[in-house]
């Protein structure tokens, strides 16, 4: 089977809108919440979310093209540059060797809003003929396969909140097997919209805490819901030979991959973690396993009172409970809030830096412990360590769950 490493990355995030930014802003604990500043809350129960601020897409694509787009296409598109960039892949490969593997959890929302809005206002010879394209999902990859002539397999993962996850993992699987020489991956949401937050808010999913510093709270006694991010996170897998022999700088090397569903609700996950352990114990024996006390888990860790304490049983039963006390547990969401179908991207490239730095970030806000969270979440400081191998993990409605596993390229 051939390794397959990361040689490129890039991130539009509610803490910085490249991947050095980003990573700064989890290194310092940056808090990535505020109110809500795009429309008006009055009627909502929830006032804060965590916005991507200061975003200029005009870098990535052309101002003409900003109307077609729904936002999140422009987050996938101004993240996939950044990594292909960076990358210097560009030109070493036939087109038909690299694919694209792109997703979101919800696509086009505030297109579909606006159009709805404007098809009752105004009728439907107004909708625009962009709208069906600027909404769907697997647009994002679509045009960045368009943008980077990427010729080869193009799929777009979507399973909610594990979107991202599944994106990564599908692409490593192709590389891996030989399907494919190298692939964009990754996953991008923009769904602060009022249909959007009012849809969640209703569910009772969403934290009501108006505070920004104690509204995402993961693993905390307090915690009382998640709080809505958005952005984009994109990588450029490669299969190693291939990197090494043009002289591509390495991140990391994916090395695991664990995919599972529960089964068992819409919305809630398995009480007994059966699913997650299951998905995370896949992705580590893949890995080769190593040192727990080594080991970095970048948590599902929405906040929510379900999640946190499932996650936690299920890492115990995926590791075992020594295991599961030895390593170190962050939750990033506290700073990014809930990314959705961008997390698992911008949270694997989290564990690609926890691995190169040799420090894991901190679940910030962390203050009442909970007795059915009671491992090690690196509370509020980043903390310097030795990194064996790094976990991802990602868990969405529907009961998806995905870890992926990462390890330095040696």
């Amino acid at each position: 089977m051939r390794r397959v490493v990361i040689t490129g990355m890039g991130a539009v995030t509610p803490i910085g809108n490249n991947v050095k930014s980003f990573w700064e802003g989890l290194c310092a604990g940056k808090c990535g919440i505020g109110p809500i500043t795009r429309f008006d809350t009055g009627e909502y129960k929830v006032k804060v979310a965590a916005e991507v601020k200061d975003f200029d897409p005009s870098p990535y694509m052309d101002k003409a093209d900003l109307r077609k787009y729904d936002l999140f296409c422009q987050y996938a598109l101004a993240a996939a540059g950044q990594a292909v960039e960076e990358s210097g892949i560009a030109g070493s490969l036939e087109p038909e060797e690299t694919g694209v593997y792109f997703g979101s959890g919800i696509g086009g929302i505030g297109t579909f809003e606006q159009q709805q809005r404007l098809m009752i206002e105004k009728g439907p010879r107004r909708v625009s003929p962009f709208f069906i394209p600027a909404l769907i999902i697997n647009m994002a990859g679509g045009l960045i396969a368009i943008k980077h002539n990427f010729q080869g397999t193009a799929v777009s993962s979507v399973t909610a909140c594990a979107t991202g996850n599944n994106a990564i993992g599908e692409a490593y699987r192709a590389i891996k097997h030989g399907y494919l020489s190298a692939a964009l991956a990754g996953g991008a949401e923009a769904a602060i919209v009022p249909l959007g937050l009012a849809g969640f808010s209703n569910m009772k999913a969403l934290s009501t805490e108006e505070d920004p510093q104690k509204a995402c709270v993961p693993f905390d006694a307090r915690r009382g819901g998640f709080v809505m991010g958005e952005g984009a996170g994109a990588l450029m897998l490669e299969e190693y030979e291939h990197a090494k022999a043009r002289g591509a700088a390495i991140y990391a090397e994916i090395c695991g991959y664990g995919a599972t569903c529960d089964a068992h609700h819409i919305t809630a996950p398995d009480p007994e973690g059966k699913g997650g352990a299951r998905a995370l114990r896949l992705a580590y024996d893949e890995a080769g396993g190593c040192d727990p006390h080594r080991l970095y888990i970048n948590a599902h860790g929405t906040s929510t009172p379900l999640n946190d304490a499932c996650e936690t049983l299920a890492i115990k039963k995926g590791l075992g409970e020594e295991g599961a006390r030895a390593c170190m547990i962050s939750s990033t969401k506290s700073m990014t809030g809930h990314m959705l179908g961008a997390a698992g991207a911008v949270e694997a490239i989290a564990c690609a830096m926890a691995l190169r730095e040799g420090v894991v970030p901190p679940t910030i806000g962390y203050q009442e412990p909970d007795p059915a969270c009671d491992l090690d979440y690196v509370p509020n400081t980043a903390r310097k360590a030795e990194i064996d191998l790094a976990l991802s993990a990602s868990l969405g409605f529907g009961g998806h769950n995905a870890y992926l596993a990462f390890r330095k390229a040696e």
